[in-house]
């Protein structure tokens, strides 16, 4: 109900909007002009008079509390008709998953490290709402789970966690205090029990029997035996039990007052008592005679206890041994030793024990326990690690270290201490124990490597500490440790300008070591860095070392794609063509700077290709000059690569740099490979001999559009025309296009393909024509070939629409107005494209001359007419940068009036923000009321990330902290997105900081976003990154205790029982949501299909709205499957689809690949075109589609059908590399399996066949590796010799190798691959994967023999294959011939990787 009396607050009218606006804006002094007219203008006043008597806005807090007060009582409510949202659950999943890590922790080892509670403690606090449990957990932690750091240091910590969880208002009981009392006996803490008492009554909380029994421990621990014996009375008196812990304490109190005859006769009072004693009474009676050092007490207490018990505890002995070790005792340990078994399940007490003994300074007695393990030893298993680690944590001498070393090697129970220790002191950041552990491993002969010494450069690095850096080089010399290039890349040349500056302070300070790695870190980073003319004078001095461009090839790239100096990049590029000390490995310069260019021209997006097309042009040009040449096969990957960028008129600039003699005819029909002088004497002889000459005149004419000569072709044309053929006329016409020889492509268009001939050109040349007439002012006539596209039907694809924007685009920047009004108006009239993009032109042409206002009207009347907005941000920060405020309120009345004010202050943000106007932004978005807009976030955000804009990123995130309702965790993510795109850890590691001062509670994706980064910087994580919790964590209550069991059991696979159990709670319970996702997905994976529907039927009729997340939606479509049931599972994966779900992989190809087995082309189109566009997103390659259609008609025994439909689409794809169908491999396997052999011959023909006349390849290579699967040996062997191109496809042939090696009993494959081309495997490669086909078959006597022929052949193996190839034989019980890698397998894995990403 409205309150009479607040008046109704009204939407002014729209002339009013502007005012508002501007009041809005100025009602915090914000939003400074850019020129003195900008302010008043923004600020009428009209406006400054409404902000005057406005009161003020509400304070920020009082919002949020508003906000939850309106939030709290929905969420306290029942809503059964959705799921609880993550956000709702967040913050309490997040608490049970670091609590659980507690547990887990406790549970598994007995102890918590402190750095897991300190976490756990600090994620709390920033949540600040700790629960009771949470509370206790923390508490009870706080004592002997922490044998890591002594008892002052523990009492410290549960003091701090009390008071901190008190100030976030966590109220205590009696646990608490109890456990806090715990603490304090466990780590014998002094204090007082009255005035802990006077502190539990002050705060209203009773004490129990257990807090009188911990009150008595206390006394008795100081030997106050009076103490404890008036609360003991109390306790009498109140007929509180006496329990066995009460005893076990009087026990040890009588002994500390010095009567031990009453301690020993406390076991007698106990049986009087009718109380038993048990172990912690016998406990407590041992470790007094341990403190008085009485022996022989001792082993009579432990016969007693063996003649009356059987036996004792070994945990409770290994306590003995620490009570014996605190009180000077040493030498009677021996004999408790010996009393205890040392078996595996004692293992993780006797490492609390060894941990505890270390941490009071008792290493040795310590080291006697962990060695007592030595006969459990296994191979491959280091023991006494943690041992080590702790030594290292509590600063042991390095003598010390080195003597424990060198006993746990001899005893075999550690492979690699030293090294261990190494990294132990690294990652504990002690530098100086580090460098003394590496001297000691070079005085024992281990290996050294570059990475021991990264994470000292890091910390010199934080440090900004050069002279440790220098140091650190010093000692890596010293120690003969490479000093590769790497190490100078990443970790050196970081602390200097450049790379002048630190070579001058590198040799300043004596640590200048002339190194090839030095030389290329130089080279990359001036490269990366963008000072190509530094690169220039490094690559041409004299005593630059001869280095192989591949060392240097990615820095190059970057370098020339961040600068625009075109004679830099050509001298550079003739450099190393010519200079023989870059080109170092077969087949030389030529390929080397083939691949360079290629890879250069790759790593550009189109827009960057587009914006530097003139220099590229120049670039061509200047190395022709310079006579460079590259290979065909990379002259054609750069001209189809230039033809995806939109930019066909650089191709011709490119075939510059190509061999005219061994220019690609792939596209010439009857695959023509000979060159033009030859086709020209054959087609002479040919006429002179009055013989047909078509065939040969259009591969001459083919040719010589290859070779761009335009005058030869059109002669040849003139020469022979009686005998041109319409494909040589469409090469002609494209070729004049591409030359800008318009008048020739029109005559040649209107004399064969007149507009009213049915003949049509294909759609490029359409596109073609229309860009040269356009280009030429030749309005009307681009009008007339679009019209005629429309009228001949010529298809129209996605690439189409691309071109027509490239062309609007072009005109646009040369400022031709009427040229884009009027093509644009033609393409879209006459509906040849539908795409709002395609609408910007018509703006960005007055951009291009600077004509604001016309810009502002097209930008309007875009949006009159096509209901769009364009190029807004654009007008924007042109305006600002121009300071014109008289549009800058026309254009943003406009958007105020159309989309409401708040999306006309982000604009303005925006814009203030790519202008680099932070203070303005700043004003803009502390405007109060102003609410996140994610959306409009998320669009800038990613705009950052595509252009590389870091400062402007980090400025929005900055700006954005204290914006009502946005999203913190979320910019910050945007943030490590970009710092992965450009692999800066270091940027990653300061976003980390800030997410930390911030307070920000980050989501699971961000901290394995930002984990991955530093992993793959080789950074250690400085967190735990939580693993994704697939169900909400919520408390039980003894009303669902059936549905917990129902979920238990779906985890432990047992799907059936939970079924029968949750068909009896019908009627009875209530089901959560998740839950019945959980039961159905289960179900569904033990093949349960029925039980599955008829419990998603029950909870669609509960639940109202209820549907299958993704995951459980695939399994249903694949046990649908199975069934046969294939109408349904169309029918569930429509459904997903329309309701914005994807399905998994696995469900996709499962119903294509059995809709194809059973010939269904009907569902199979029907599929395809419900996938549509998102078969991409789901991972369904175009390939298996296409694969499956050509199947269905094989089975329909329609294989004309299926080679009329499969052969073009292969060719296709091989032209085209927007299309991926290049691949049959599954076609031909399930036609090998079905044993259709005259499909399969059918197929063979058509691959053979596009091999000779198309040259693709791909094809013939899948029938050749389908033979070989086979084991059809003599038809692989006759298809090599017949198309002996096949093993060209090198990659094709590594990956078919590496399948096979991923699975048992597979060797015979690459065997017969060896047999039958060997002369074209890379060995390395062979040898590699067919001993990992032996592992995998446990057979050792042929990886032995394969291991003993590398050697033979004298052929290096990768460490990983060593690696690999040592555990083996260490499993199987073989002695290992060779020296074992020493690192982990992760590393090896991670430098296979690089090795092959810097090859690539």
């Amino acid at each position: 109900m409205r309150s009479s009396a607040a008046p109704v607050s009204r939407a002014p009218p729209r002339p009013a909007r502007a005012a508002v606006m501007a009041a809005l804006l100025s009602s915090a002094g914000r939003l400074r002009a850019l020129c003195p007219r900008l302010l008043p203008l923004l600020r009428s006043p009209a406006a400054t008079a409404a902000v005057a008597a406005r009161p003020p806005p509400p304070a920020r807090n009082v919002m949020y509390q508003i906000r939850f007060l309106t939030v709290a009582p929905q969420q306290e409510g029942s809503v059964k008709e959705e799921p609880i949202t993550e956000t709702q659950n967040r913050q309490t999943w997040q608490f049970d998953w670091a609590l659980n890590k507690l547990d887990n922790s406790v549970r598994k080892t007995g102890r918590i490290p402190k750095a897991l509670l300190l976490k756990v403690f600090h994620e709390i606090c920033k949540t600040g709402c700790p629960g009771s449990n949470q509370t206790l957990l923390l508490l009870r932690s706080c004592g002997a789970l922490l044998p890591e750091i002594l008892s002052p240091e523990r009492t410290e910590l549960a003091h701090m966690m009390w008071d901190k969880m008190k100030e976030l208002g966590a109220v205590y009981d009696t646990s608490h205090y109890n456990a806090l009392l715990k603490v304090y006996l466990q780590n014998e803490h002094k204090f007082s029990p009255t005035e802990f008492l006077a502190r539990m009554e002050e705060a209203n909380v009773q004490p129990n029997r257990v807090t009188y029994q911990r009150l008595i421990g206390a006394y008795c621990n100081e030997g106050d035996i009076e103490g404890a014996s008036k609360i003991l009375g109390f306790m009498k008196s109140k007929d509180l039990p006496i329990t066995e812990a009460v005893f076990s304490s009087l026990v040890k109190g009588h002994a500390r007052s010095g009567d031990m005859k009453s301690a020993e006769n406390i076991l007698s009072v106990m049986r009087m008592a009718g109380v038993e004693p048990g172990p912690d009474t016998y406990l407590s009676l041992l470790n007094v005679y341990a403190e008085k050092g009485d022996a022989d007490s001792i082993k009579k207490t432990l016969e007693e206890v063996e003649k009356t018990e059987g036996y004792l505890m070994d945990r409770i002995l290994m306590q003995v041994i620490f009570s014996l070790a605190k009180a000077g005792y040493p030498q009677y340990i021996d004999d408790i030793k010996e009393r205890i078994r040392f078996e595996r399940e004692l293992i993780p007490d006797a490492m609390n024990l060894c941990l505890t003994l270390v941490t009071h300074g008792f290493e040795d007695i310590s080291f006697c326990i962990l060695k007592s393990f030595n006969h459990l030893s296994r191979d491959n298993v280091d023991q006494g690690s943690f041992f080590l680690q702790h030594c290292v944590n509590r600063d042991m001498p390095v003598n010390k270290l080195k003597q424990f070393c060198s006993e746990l090697k001899e005893a075999k129970m550690h492979s690699a201490p030293l090294p261990f220790i190494l990294r132990c002191a690294l990652e504990a950041n002690k530098s100086a124990l580090a460098i003394d552990v590496m001297k000691m491993m070079k005085e024992e002969g281990l290996p050294l490597r570059p990475h021991y010494c990264w994470p000292l450069l890091v910390g010199f690095h934080k440090e900004k500490n050069l002279k440790g850096i220098f140091e650190v080089l010093k000692v890596m010399h010293e120690l003969g440790v490479e000093l590769d290039t790497e190490t100078y890349t990443d970790y050196v040349f970081k602390n200097f300008a450049d790379g002048e500056t630190a070579r001058a302070q590198l040799k300043k300070n004596d640590c200048l070591f002339e190194t090839v790695g030095l030389s290329i870190a130089e080279i990359r980073y001036e490269a990366a860095h963008g000072r190509l003319n530094n690169v220039l004078s490094l690559l041409s001095s004299a005593s630059t070392p001869s280095i192989d461009i591949r060392q240097f090839r990615n820095s190059l790239i970057l370098g020339f794609k961040s600068s625009n100096d075109v004679h830099l990049w050509s001298k550079i590029t003739e450099l190393l063509y010519k200079d023989e000390r870059y080109c170092l490995t077969p087949p030389g310069p030529t390929e080397a700077v083939g691949y360079f260019l290629y890879h250069l021209i790759d790593s550009m997006s189109d827009s960057e290709v587009q914006a530097k097309e003139e220099r590229l042009r120049q670039y061509f040009h200047q190395l022709k000059k310079m006579n460079i040449v590259i290979p065909t096969t990379y002259y054609s990957g750069i001209c189809r690569l230039l033809d995806s960028s939109q930019v066909p008129e650089l191709i011709k600039d490119a075939r510059l740099l190509s061999h005219k003699k061994s220019l690609s005819t792939d596209n010439i029909p009857e695959s023509a490979k000979s060159d033009v002088s030859a086709l020209e004497k054959k087609l002479e002889k040919r006429k002179a001999e009055n013989q047909p000459i078509t065939d040969v005149l259009k591969q001459l004419i083919h040719a010589l559009c290859e070779e761009e000569n335009m005058q030869k072709a059109l002669e040849v044309k003139a020469k022979y025309e009686p005998d041109m053929v319409v494909g040589g006329y469409a090469a002609l016409i494209h070729l004049c296009c591409r030359h800008n020889n318009v008048e020739e492509a029109m005559n040649l268009k209107e004399k064969v393909f007149p507009k009213n001939s049915p003949v049509a050109l294909d759609t490029g040349k359409y596109v073609a024509l229309v860009e040269v007439l356009g280009k030429h002012g030749r309005v009307e006539d681009a009008i007339n070939i679009l019209t005629e596209m429309k009228e001949k039907d010529v298809p129209i694809s996605d690439r189409t629409v691309a071109s027509f924007l490239r062309i609007l685009n072009a005109a646009a920047m040369r400022g031709e107005v009427e040229t884009v009004n009027r093509l644009h108006e033609t393409i879209v009239n006459l509906g040849l494209a539908e795409t709002a993009v395609l609408h910007s032109p018509l703006i960005t042409v007055h951009l291009e001359k600077d004509d604001m206002p016309a810009a502002l009207e097209a930008l309007i009347n875009c949006y009159k007419k096509y209901g769009k907005i364009l190029q807004l941000h654009n007008i924007y920060c042109r305006l600002i940068e121009k300071g014109d405020a008289d549009l800058l309120q026309k254009v943003s009345d406009f958007i105020s009036r159309e989309y409401g004010d708040m999306m006309a202050l982000y604009d303005l943000f925006f814009a203030f923000l790519q202008t680099e106007k932070y203070k303005e932004a700043r004003k803009v978005i502390e405007t109060p009321g102003l609410r996140a807009h994610p959306g409009r976030l998320q669009w800038f955000a990613k705009k950052c990330i595509s252009s590389n804009q870091m400062e402007v990123l980090e400025h929005l995130v900055e700006l954005t902290q204290n914006l009502f309702e946005c999203d913190r965790d979320e910019m910050y993510y945007y943030l490590l997105q970009l710092c992965e795109n450009n692999g800066d850890w270091r940027k990653a590691e300061a976003v980390w900081t800030k997410i930390q001062e911030e307070n920000v509670v980050p989501r699971e994706k961000t901290l394995t976003l930002l984990a991955d980064i530093l992993e793959k910087n080789g950074q250690v994580v400085p967190f735990e990154v939580p693993k994704v919790r697939h169900e909400n964590t919520r408390s039980l209550s003894a009303s669902n205790v059936e549905e917990r069991k129902i979920r238990m059991l779906c985890k432990k696979n047992n799907a059936k029982e939970a079924y029968n159990i949750f068909m009896k709670m019908q009627g009875k319970n209530e089901f959560h949501y998740r839950s019945y996702g959980t039961l159905i997905k289960a179900l569904l994976m033990q093949n349960c299909l029925e039980e599955a529907i008829e419990v998603k039927h029950i909870a669609e009729t509960h639940i109202k709205g209820f549907t299958l997340n993704s995951a459980a939606s695939s399994l249903l479509i694949i046990s649908q499957v199975r069934r046969d049931y294939l109408k349904d599972a169309m029918a569930v994966l429509k459904g997903m689809l329309d309701s914005g779900l994807l399905p998994t992989r696995p469900a996709v190809v499962a119903l294509i690949q059995t809709l194809a087995e059973k010939g269904d082309l009907k569902n199979l189109q029907a599929l395809k075109n419900m996938l549509g566009d998102t078969s991409k997103s789901i991972g369904v390659s175009d390939s298996l589609i296409a694969n499956a259609v050509a199947l269905a008609h094989t089975m329909n025994n329609d294989l004309d059908g299926a080679v009329e439909y499969i052969e073009p689409v292969l060719i296709s794809g091989a032209q085209n590399p927007d299309q991926a169908v290049t691949s049959i491999s599954y076609l031909l396997r399930k036609v090998s399996e079905e044993g259709l052999e005259p499909a399969l011959e059918k197929f063979g023909v058509m691959a053979e066949r596009l091999a000779s006349q198309f040259g693709i390849y791909r094809p013939v290579t899948d029938l050749f590796l389908q033979y070989v699967s086979a084991d059809r040996v003599d038809d692989a062997r006759s298809l090599v010799q017949r198309c002996g191109v096949l093993v060209e496809e090198k990659r094709t042939l590594v990956s078919f190798m590496a399948r096979s090696a991923s699975k048992p009993g597979q060797a015979k494959k690459i065997k017969t691959l060896l047999e039958l081309i060997p002369e074209h495997l890379d060995m390395e490669i062979v040898y590699r994967y067919l001993m990992r086909c032996y592992e995998l078959d446990g057979d050792v006597a042929s990886v032995k023999a394969v291991y003993e022929k590398t050697k033979e052949e004298n052929i290096q193996l990768h460490e990983l294959s060593l690696k690999s190839l040592a555990a083996f034989l260490k499993k199987v019980g073989e002695p290992v011939p060779f020296t074992e890698p020493p690192e982990t397998f992760k590393f090896y894995v991670e430098k296979w990787r690089k090795r092959r990403l810097e090859a690539s």
